[in-house]
């Protein structure tokens, strides 16, 4: 799965969405036709903000005032696929519907119908469609205050159209106090349309970075980075995701002084029976220098809060304290089977061996098969695991052939 990312910090603007792809690792040739047969070639410049390297477009096109057919008659004449053209026709038609909204019947585009806001659209589309992302995310979209001049009049920031695209599509906004104009209804649709396109489910909360791109602004404020930044992420191989768990573990815990010992002993069964890893009780002095005892959970992060609320169940305590993600080495195990003779019979103890590398440093063996036979021949229990133990570390050393 590929994940598109969005970081629309500095707001969004078309130009800026097509750029921030292309560094991404859009096909630029495919950009770069699309955009052509809507006006000319673009140029492309890296330039700094704020110290970041950013690519800024520049489409060579001049002011327009067309009407939402006539856009997409244009669209449908561009040097790109039909899965393109589409694309297009719905970011525009995002924009048709709130001018309508905001202003009634609508018959022309002003701003976003001329010829650079056409090719910035189909050049963002070409790019998204080159990156075929699975699924995208936005955070929260950056815009700002004062007001603006457009064909309508002296108009609020954000411009109400660009605040209509956003709470249609459903966008988390940002307000800041910026007096410019950061998203532009055209950066709004594209995001917005985005969205709407990458719909698969993310199933992990973990990915990889695979390329990081930022689209340059026109303006360089001296004080912020006017650009937009995108990423494309994938998950983390399912074998590197397994590994990385089984060596992650959650740490609960919780000081009691008011519960009593079998209730602490049943609350220790019935967390290791929910699946902690480990679970104990440790005698301390608490304040005032009352007795108490501190209650420590190794879990994995997926169960902490399963074991967080056993614990409010079982002790009524009001506080867990939980010390996620901390790094635990394991050292490698095998268990393999040994037998020895108990009482009269001969039986199999499976023991457990710890290694580094490819040196043996543990034998153990399993306690419950050890105590079965102990029991059955009427022999001490340290015997049986002394004698299995013993026999694994000849083995081990080459000795018992």
């Amino acid at each position: 799965m590929r994940v598109l990312c969005f970081d629309p910090f500095s707001g969004a603007a078309g130009d800026m969405v097509t750029s921030a792809l292309l560094e991404c690792g859009a096909d630029r040739d495919a950009v770069t036709r699309a955009m052509a047969s809507v006006v000319a070639p673009p140029t492309y410049i890296v330039v700094e903000r704020c110290g970041i390297r950013a690519l800024q477009i520049e489409t060579h096109a001049g002011p327009a005032s067309r009407t939402f057919h006539e856009v997409c008659d244009i669209v449908s004449d561009t040097d790109a696929p039909d899965s393109v053209k589409e694309m297009a026709v719905r970011v525009f038609t995002r924009i048709r519907d709130a001018e309508e909204e905001i202003h009634g019947a609508h018959t022309h585009f002003h701003e976003v119908g001329a010829d650079d806001a056409i090719a910035d659209v189909v050049g963002a589309c070409t790019a998204f469609h080159s990156l075929s992302p699975d699924a995208v995310r936005t955070t929260a979209v950056a815009v700002g205050t004062g007001t603006i001049k457009s064909a309508h009049g002296i108009y609020p920031l954000p411009a109400p159209a660009t605040l209509a695209i956003l709470r249609k599509g459903h966008l988390l906004i940002r307000y800041t106090n910026e007096e410019r104009e950061l998203c532009t209804p055209t950066g709004a649709a594209l995001l917005a349309e985005f969205m709407a396109a990458g719909t698969h489910e993310i199933t992990t909360d973990t990915v990889h970075v695979t390329a990081v791109g930022y689209g340059a602004g026109t303006r360089n404020p001296s004080h912020m980075p006017n650009v937009l930044r995108a990423s494309v992420c994938e998950p983390e191989p399912e074998n590197e995701r397994e590994t990385r768990e089984a060596d992650t573990i959650d740490i609960l815990e919780t000081n009691v002084d008011d519960t009593t010992a079998e209730v602490i002993a049943y609350t220790l069964g019935r967390l290791m029976d929910a699946g902690a890893r480990d679970a104990s009780a440790i005698p301390l002095i608490m304040k005032k220098g009352r007795p108490g005892t501190l209650i420590r959970v190794i879990c994995s992060h997926a169960l902490a809060g399963n074991l967080i609320r056993i614990l409010s169940e079982e002790l009524g305590t009001l506080g867990v304290r939980c010390i996620p993600s901390v790094h635990r080495s394991i050292i490698t195990r095998t268990m393999e089977p040994v037998e020895i003779v108990v009482g009269s019979e001969t039986v199999s103890i499976p023991v457990k061996t710890g290694w580094i590398g490819t040196e043996p440093v543990s034998c153990k063996a399993e306690f419950e098969i050890a105590r079965q036979a102990a029991e059955a021949a009427k022999v001490p229990l340290r015997d049986v695991t002394r004698r299995a133990e013993e026999k694994r570390w000849k083995e081990l050393r080459g000795e018992d052939r």
